[in-house]
């Protein structure tokens, strides 16, 4: 019928409706790091700005975690000549994804049997996709990275995907340059997390009361459908 399927609070208090979305935030973080940590135990190629972090990690000794939360601050760091604003979820996505994701990384076991490594893959960005799904459903702000793609949109006044394609193809050359894994998984994650993103999107999505929205006598039209829900990117 062209609408989506969103969370609704119906006639819930305000405390309530905060912690609820205060909830699915933390949730959503901490999977979406324990989804990373899936994928780079695969193996088998990580996503462009995870292939940044590793090859940053294989020349220094710190964590996939630490180096995710220090490439987040420093990404925040561009968004002061973006005149970019960070929300609440921004910062929690800035310092939580890391620690979540070495959490993953201490309790997965490495292996090398090619139909785990697979699994690991696939799972893990489905795991990413479903996590995205929710911590950007809680309407709390974008992640770093997602900031620093919409900030240079409006700015340079490029398409989207231009913008998108020129920073992951940025990071992930650097990375690979670095010593990171790039892989089948690579052009997995690319090709897949933005429809499992939209779909849990979909799901997720809260339609708050300042929103007044009222879909009952409406579908909403295509085109702003499209532009509320098209992700370019998990995350992050």
């Amino acid at each position: 019928m062209g609408q989506r399927d969103t969370a609704h609070f119906g006639k819930s208090s305000p405390s309530t409706r905060l912690v609820r979305r205060s909830v699915q935030l933390l949730i959503g973080l901490f999977l979406f790091g324990v989804g990373l940590a899936f994928v780079v135990r695969a193996t088998l190629g990580a996503a462009p700005w995870d292939v940044l972090t590793l090859g940053i990690s294989s020349r220094v000794s710190l964590t996939f975690g630490t180096i995710s939360v220090i490439v987040s601050f420093v990404v925040l760091l561009i968004w002061i000549p973006l005149r970019q604003k960070p929300g609440v979820g921004t910062i929690a996505n800035a310092l939580l994804v890391g620690p979540s994701a070495d959490i993953g990384l201490f309790l997965i076991p490495e292996t090398e049997t090619l139909w785990v490594r697979v699994a690991f893959m696939l799972g893990g960005i489905t795991l990413v996709g479903f996590a995205t799904g929710l911590y950007i459903g809680s309407r709390f702000g974008p992640g770093p990275r997602d900031g620093l793609m919409t900030g240079l949109h409006r700015v340079t006044g490029r398409p989207i995907w231009v913008v998108r394609t020129l920073i992951e193809a940025t990071v992930l050359v650097l990375g690979w340059l670095l010593g990171g894994t790039v892989g089948v998984g690579t052009v997995a994650f690319v090709l897949l997390i933005g429809p499992i993103c939209q779909y849990f999107m979909r799901i997720f999505y809260v339609t708050l009361p300042s929103d007044a929205v009222v879909e009952d006598v409406a579908p909403i039209p295509p085109d702003l459908e499209r532009d509320m829900f098209h992700v370019e990117n998990p995350a992050t």
